[in-house]
């Protein structure tokens, strides 16, 4: 099998993963992930992720034009402004995930580090959530948002939408964004019950331990 073909399985068997523990439904969310060539394989407009098809995945050169499969998603401009920006993205994950998306619309949402600092691991594979204001889906403006950020943050969060997230790799992408929803739903659980959160300076040894990037 070459590395393209197992790439597209991947992809596929990935997004089933998430499809079928209920972290994007319907015809929601989108991946994409990067080729040996510089091009890309994404997920087609208006498909499921519990049915992608790893023949139909839309392949795009290293240019950005479609070359083979189905047209891709309306969120093209999103995971293009990750791939601009982060040199070390090599796949681009969203999702419309529940708990994540009920706690951007929280009026204490922190818009510079959405999640707060409950477990090692939101920080290890997160580093700071960004929460972006809300955009119509398909706006070009989400890109131009993600962009404005120069490369800085891996996570972002769409208010009102879902998250995005870049990683290595299909299957980091993929990890780290299912942290992100646990992560969001222990912080959904615990409101308002005054959870022992990590300290300022245990926070600092991971970011210190695991070279993760931190603003502040």
């Amino acid at each position: 099998m070459s590395a393209e073909a197992r790439l597209r399985e991947d992809i596929c068997l990935l997004a089933k993963s998430l499809f079928d523990r209920g972290l994007t439904g319907g015809s929601t969310g989108n991946i994409s992930a990067r080729t040996e060539d510089g091009g890309l394989l994404v997920s087609p407009t208006g498909t499921s992720f519990g049915r992608l098809d790893p023949g139909r995945l839309s392949r795009l050169d290293p240019e950005g034009r479609l070359i083979g499969g189905d047209s891709p998603t309306k969120e093209m401009p999103l995971h293009s402004a990750f791939y601009d920006t982060r040199s070390t993205a090599g796949a681009v994950v969203h999702l419309h995930s529940c708990h994540s998306v009920a706690l951007s619309m929280m009026p204490d949402a922190d818009e510079d580090s959405l999640l707060p600092p409950l477990t090692p691991y939101g920080i290890m594979k997160l580093g700071q959530v960004k929460l972006l204001p809300y955009f119509m889906p398909g706006d070009p403006a989400m890109g131009a948002a993600v962009r404005g950020l120069a490369g800085k943050r891996a996570a972002v969060m769409l208010a009102n939408h879902g998250p995005v997230v870049a990683g290595k790799d299909a299957e980091a992408a993929c990890n780290a964004i299912e942290e992100l929803e646990d992560t969001a739903r222990l912080a959904m659980m615990t409101r308002g019950l005054s959870p022992r959160a990590l300290s300022a300076a245990q926070v600092r040894g991971l970011v210190t331990r695991f070279d993760v990037e931190w603003d502040t």
